[in-house]
């Protein structure tokens, strides 16, 4: 792989060029670590780069066992209508919350409904009720794995730490997600309190985020789900005054994961635990590493 002049002022642009039959189509820059602008590699082709995808087919949400309000009942009354004003009444947009056994309801964090309604008929469920079908612009549907995380918060807050133990990272993040819409908003615990943090199962960032939640506000506790979150939280009116004692339990396995890289899930560089640490004592933390 050869290259003519760099790029600096007054130069040609680089050229890239090959002693190879076929012509090199693409350049790589960067490094191993994704830290620098410099080239990794020429190729003919990447396979796997550009694909042409299939449409995605309509998706359609079925609202099953379902008592119409005045809105949906608006909109179900235009079903079968094409005028302009008819398809405006039977556009729905709606966020998602659980209801659990109190009664209470509780947004669950990315899930919503929106979309035009298509038909209704009587449910198997009971007299009075429909299943209501939408037909819904494409979009990324939740892991079943949810329905499990909500499972647990039905009968109110997680009585045990670590529920979240055994979920892999996008299951994590959505126990974050939980925790941030069934926080109780209790006042912040004076200064100079100390808070013990079960690092066993920090092998991710989210694991931090999870076991950090529940040190600081117990089972389920939440205490930032991303760093703009964790950096509000540090700031008070989430269970904690700085300045803090945080004993960090087992902190070797958070050392061991916890390190630079490239994050293939967040398509970010990884979140270290040197930065963690670093953010922490910015925000007058005294972190007992144990």
């Amino acid at each position: 792989m050869t290259t003519s002049a760099g790029a600096d002022a007054g130069l040609p642009p680089e050229r890239w060029w090959w002693e190879y039959p076929v012509r090199p189509r693409w350049l790589l820059r960067g490094d191993a670590r994704f830290e620098d602008d410099t080239p990794l590699a020429l190729c003919a082709e990447i396979e796997g780069l550009f694909v042409d995808l299939p449409p995605r087919p309509q998706e359609r949400f079925t609202l099953v066992g379902c008592r119409p309000e005045t809105p949906l009942r608006a909109a179900l009354g235009a079903v079968g209508q094409s005028t302009k004003a008819a398809l405006r009444r039977r556009r729905i947009s709606a966020e998602v919350y659980a209801v659990a056994a109190d009664g209470s309801a509780s947004q669950v964090i990315g899930a919503g409904v929106s979309g035009t309604v298509e038909a209704a008929e009587p449910s198997r469920l009971g007299a009075g009720l429909l299943d209501v079908t939408v037909d819904s612009e494409p979009r990324e549907p939740l892991p079943t794995g949810v329905l499990g995380i909500l499972e647990h918060w039905y009968a109110g807050r997680p009585a045990e730490k670590n529920l979240w133990a055994g979920y892999d990272r996008g299951l994590r993040h959505h126990w974050a997600g939980v925790a941030l819409a069934r926080r109780s908003g209790e006042p912040d615990r004076p200064a100079g309190t100390t808070y013990q943090l079960d690092g066993r199962f920090v092998t991710d960032i989210e694991g931090f985020y999870c076991a950090i939640g529940e040190a600081i506000n117990g089972p389920g506790g939440y205490f930032g789900w991303n760093l703009d979150a964790l950096d509000d939280c540090l700031r008070g009116r989430f269970g904690a005054r700085t300045p803090f004692r945080l004993v960090w339990h087992d902190s070797a396995v958070a050392r061991e994961h916890l390190v630079a890289g490239y994050d293939r899930r967040r398509l970010s560089p990884a979140i270290t635990l040197a930065y963690l640490l670093e953010m922490l004592t910015a925000h007058e933390v005294e972190i007992d590493l144990r």
